[in-house]
């Protein structure tokens, strides 16, 4: 059959009935409203070509029946009998055709997934109906990721995780299970690893003391978990994960979290009037001060604090630091030492830029204690 450039052009100068298409015509004296019988007898081939068999070529674009070799137009209004919507077979990796029926199956989930859930809706017979159904799953492994992901998922929201970091928690929650990694251990310090992992990846960390309040597990086991986790994604870079999952394949130890990093939450939890000129000079300010020798050591939350803190009275949109104490979750006090630290350095800390009379920033502004 002749593709592209190389097939001649259509042409329409045909008649349908002469090649056994559409019958043969009334004769004189027949009825013009006899019923309609193809005639299987007749074969359809160009009249100009002679082919045997014929190089006929189906334009479903257009509804023509075309001949490959010279371009005659045999037949027109063709039915497309191919599926109406598309398929996705030839990319599907578990020997299974999704052309059909169903939803996308759930990486987060086992087996063929094509059973109905039914909501907990409003109702006795809904509430009824969907504890019946929880109790008929069989499948162990099946009621442990979902109760799992029901946990990542109330634990997350409880401190407005993004949807796309607490989908990353539970496909290294899921990862583990797979793996047996963590068997035996409770499945409280297993979900904060995860959840604490995939913050860090979506550069949205939380520091050990927020996962802790949140989870009550205690730092030095989400540190040990992490610790694993870790160590386990770095090996396991043929992990098949793509859209909003984490990117296992890519992979890297982000080693602590920065005192930068924390700066955009901590403010845009202070209300200030232009959240992102304060979260922009707050996290120079952090970035600079892990240069300064009195700050070495220090945890990254009270330099976060610190670097808020002169940011806010800089720019005279001040903040107290029991205000910020509350925000950051450390002591006033801590907030008052690490700034301490800081004052001698302010010339060296504070851009140029931030001062009048191109910004709207004056040292006068910040306190000497």
């Amino acid at each position: 059959m002749a593709t592209g450039a190389s097939r001649p052009r259509p042409r329409r100068d045909f008649d349908i009935t002469a090649f056994g298409f559409g019958g043969r015509p009334a004769q004189n004296g027949e009825s013009e409203d006899k019923e309609y019988k193809e005639n299987l007898n007749k074969r359809l081939q160009c009249p100009d070509c002679k082919e045997d068999p014929p190089n006929l070529v189906e334009e479903f674009s257009s509804g023509d029946m075309v001949c490959g070799s010279c371009g005659l137009v045999l037949g027109d209004r063709i039915i497309d009998t191919r599926s109406e919507w598309r398929t996705f077979a030839n990319d599907d990796q578990g020997n299974d055709d999704p052309s059909r029926v169903g939803d996308a199956l759930n990486p987060l989930l086992n087996g063929s997934q094509l059973e109905t859930g039914i909501a907990f809706g409003e109702g006795m017979r809904a509430r009824e109906l969907h504890r019946a159904q929880n109790r008929a799953v069989s499948d162990k492994a099946t009621k442990t990721l979902l109760a799992a992901y029901r946990e990542i998922s109330n634990l997350c929201e409880a401190i407005s995780i993004p949807k796309t970091t607490q989908d990353s928690a539970k496909h290294i929650f899921k990862l583990t299970e797979d793996n047996k990694l963590f068997k035996g251990k409770p499945q409280e310090a297993v979900i904060a690893g995860c959840i604490f992992v995939a913050c860090r990846q979506s550069k949205a960390p939380r520091t050990f003391r927020e996962i802790y309040s949140l989870t009550k597990v205690s730092k030095k086991e989400i540190g040990r978990t992490f610790k694993a986790l870790e160590k386990f994604l770095q090996s396991n870079r043929d992990a098949n994960t793509s859209g909003s999952f984490l990117m296992v394949e890519n992979w890297e130890a982000t080693g602590t979290t920065g005192a930068a990093e924390l700066c955009a939450r901590y403010c845009n939890n202070l209300l200030f009037k232009n959240p992102h000129l304060m979260e922009k000079i707050s996290k120079t300010l952090a970035e600079k001060s892990s240069s300064l020798k009195d700050l070495a050591g220090r945890s990254p939350l009270s330099i976060a604090a610190a670097s808020i803190y002169m940011a806010s009275h800089l720019m005279g949109d001040p903040k107290s630091s029991r205000d910020i104490a509350q925000v950051a979750g450390v002591s006033d006090g801590t907030i008052r030492t690490a700034y301490r630290h800081m004052y001698p350095s302010r010339e060296q800390l504070i851009e140029k830029d931030w001062l009048a009379p191109k910004g709207t920033g004056s040292m006068d502004r910040l306190p000497a204690n």
